[in-house]
């Protein structure tokens, strides 16, 4: 477990490693550089480089040793949902999530229709959150498979947002993060696709976060909208 400079979180457990791309938001993975950068180092749990999924048992107990509260993202690394991991071991994340209800865990997946297909065989304690990235228009359908999950807060993650996304529903949805892509090779996110998403959220009340502009230097780029940023987060006795 580690301390993130994710403006959304506190924390991140990887308790899976690797991934494969399947959409276009996946284009210039972050994971994939950070993941052949870690495997340079010689850190153990990246060993198999970024195309093998790799569970890690070793790390399933890690927040049950964290006694502070924490706002935990789940797999920054990799996707819980990944078709290669098996269900046992989702099961065995999802019982630590369970037991470790003084964290908050924020789980993402790309892989909704796998997410639809397992979320009736998992234990959704209050303290899951559960999220689908969303990065253009071709991948709202994600969002009507989250919403038949029995996930107490539901939320998207539209970054890297790299297309306008029009007329988006959120009804059922408990919380929206968009933020543009950054990196080598970013793909540039226009300001009106920022805030026709933030219009929706406003329309359905849903909380809006803006985590970023993006680009080559995303520091430079910062997080202002409308000259303010956006923090807003779900309600977090939903949490407790």
């Amino acid at each position: 477990m580690a301390d993130t400079k994710i403006e959304w979180t506190d924390s991140t457990w990887n308790p899976v490693t690797g991934c494969t791309k399947i959409s276009a938001g996946c284009l210039n993975c972050y994971a994939e550089r950070m993941t052949i950068r870690l495997k340079a180092m010689g850190q153990p749990n990246y060993a198999n480089g970024f195309k093998e999924v790799t569970c890690h048992e070793r790390q399933l107990k890690l927040p049950l040793q964290w006694k502070k509260s924490r706002m935990i993202f789940v797999n920054s690394m990799s996707d819980l949902f990944h078709e290669e991991v098996p269900f046992a071991f989702i099961q065995s994340v999802f019982d630590v999530m369970n037991q470790a209800h003084w964290h908050t865990f924020q789980v993402l997946t790309k892989r909704a229709e796998h997410l639809y297909e397992l979320a009736k065989h998992l234990d959704w304690s209050p303290n899951i959150w559960m999220g689908v990235s969303v990065e253009n228009q071709a991948a709202v359908e994600r969002i009507d498979y989250l919403r038949q999950t029995a996930a107490h807060v539901k939320f998207l993650s539209m970054e890297p947002l790299i297309g306008r996304v029009k007329n988006l529903n959120v009804s059922g949805i408990d919380w929206v993060i968009v933020g543009g892509e950054s990196g080598p090779g970013a793909r540039p996110m226009e300001e009106q696709w920022v805030i026709e998403i933030k219009e929706s959220c406003e329309t359905f009340a849903v909380p809006f976060f803006f985590k970023q502009w993006g680009g080559v230097n995303k520091k430079r780029a910062g997080r202002v909208l409308l000259d303010k940023t956006w923090d807003a987060m779900p309600n977090e006795t939903t949490s407790l």
